[in-house]
């Protein structure tokens, strides 16, 4: 595939039409091995968990969609953040950034941490904070941008950079923008990582992770861990999320134009506090989104102006079409809360002083008519 063009690439990038009907959708090679003719003489194909026709046609298509030359999907996001730690031996660190998914900041302490590996959770806006925290022992750089859930903007290139000089292994987790609004790779990123639960499958049927990576001896690492620890998705996940991708470009145009009116309907909202969403001018690093973003996306989290968490809690059982639910990024609209969903893990204390308040909301801005979200939002406020 020579185009350069993501609406292009989702549709066509690793998919070739079965040779031997002239399907045009990628089959579901529904099957755990492959006959061999002899041992060792196959067709590239061995065993389920270690390739599979249906994944290979996906990791190359997300590997066209993040410019990079290799690509891996795991079962989950949190399988594939998992491998990336498995990288690093007892005695490494790592920096991260201080506002981070829930489910991470508990893989890195909980599991990761008693086996030696050390994480120091910084503000990655702030460069100097970060030099600060980089030491002989630091060997990979952690980074997520737009944050989960403040939508904090952290400047790829310089993180990259330091990374670099540090001789370290820079990791994007690049869920919140998806593909078609960012590309660390292209900024200089040794791997971008994806829940492709969220945008990149888009419907909310998938639970996914990806990897994708231009560095060889990077690849053929997690390549080895991918298949030595099995986290896997089937040939249907696969199947699904490569339909999915087809139509990534045009549901992203549609969580940008409703995400960016929704933000600035919330603004003006007389029973709302903050608003955190990075299109913002007055967004503290709104000028790094534009640069490094095509757009601002479909996330918004915002606080309520009588910061009660019991007013919250009534806001987030009222409304009719904002479903609350785990996750965000499929078409349909989601809302959240934090403290007690996605974020439960981190301590309270530490939510806290990362600015993330008991009474924040968290919205996943789908693809329905705007006119009919931001009704439902109204009426919810009504009861607050």
């Amino acid at each position: 595939m020579q185009s350069k063009n993501i609406e292009t690439l989702a549709l066509h990038a690793g998919v070739e039409p079965d040779p031997s009907t002239g399907a045009i959708m990628t089959p579901i090679y529904q099957t755990s091995t492959y006959v061999q003719a002899a041992p060792g003489d196959h067709k590239g194909y061995e065993y389920g968990r270690t390739q599979n026709p249906t994944r290979h046609a996906l990791q190359q298509n997300l590997a066209a969609l993040e410019s990079t030359t290799y690509g891996l999907c795991f079962s989950t996001g949190m399988a594939a953040i998992d491998a990336c730690i498995k990288l690093l031996i007892p005695g490494d660190e790592v920096v991260s950034t201080n506002d981070l998914y829930g489910g991470t900041y508990r893989l890195f302490t909980k599991i990761f941490e008693p086996y030696g590996i050390k994480f120091s959770f910084v503000d990655m806006s702030n460069e100097a904070i970060v030099r600060a925290a980089m030491t002989e022992k630091t060997k990979m750089i952690w980074i997520e941008t737009p944050t989960n859930p403040l939508l904090r903007i952290i400047d790829i290139e310089r993180m990259i950079s330091i990374a670099h000089e540090n001789k370290c292994i820079s990791v994007v987790d690049n869920t919140f923008a998806s593909p078609y609004l960012q590309n660390p790779a292209k900024m200089g990123a040794d791997i971008v990582m994806h829940s492709a639960t969220k945008y990149i499958n888009g419907h909310s049927d998938v639970v996914m992770g990806v990897l994708c990576t231009s560095n060889k001896q990077l690849w053929e690492q997690l390549s080895f861990i991918q298949n030595a620890c099995g986290a896997t998705p089937g040939p249907m996940d696969c199947f699904l999320t490569l339909r999915g991708i087809k139509t990534l470009h045009i549901r992203m145009q549609r969580h940008c134009e409703n995400g960016t009116k929704i933000a600035h309907w919330l603004k003006n909202h007389s029973k709302v506090g903050d608003v955190y969403w990075p299109g913002f001018e007055t967004h503290p690093n709104h000028a790094v989104a534009k640069k490094q973003m095509r757009d601002f996306g479909g996330m918004i989290s915002f606080t309520l102006k009588d910061d009660a968490m019991e007013k919250a809690l009534i806001f987030l059982s009222a409304t009719k079409l904002f479903a609350l639910a785990e996750s965000l990024g499929g078409v349909e609209s989601l809302l959240g809360h934090p403290a007690s969903m996605t974020h439960a893990s981190i301590p309270k204390a530490e939510r806290e002083a990362n600015g993330l308040k008991d009474s924040l909301i968290r919205l996943s801005v789908g693809i329905e008519h705007v006119d009919d979200l931001i009704a439902d939002l109204e009426q919810a406020f009504a009861l607050v």
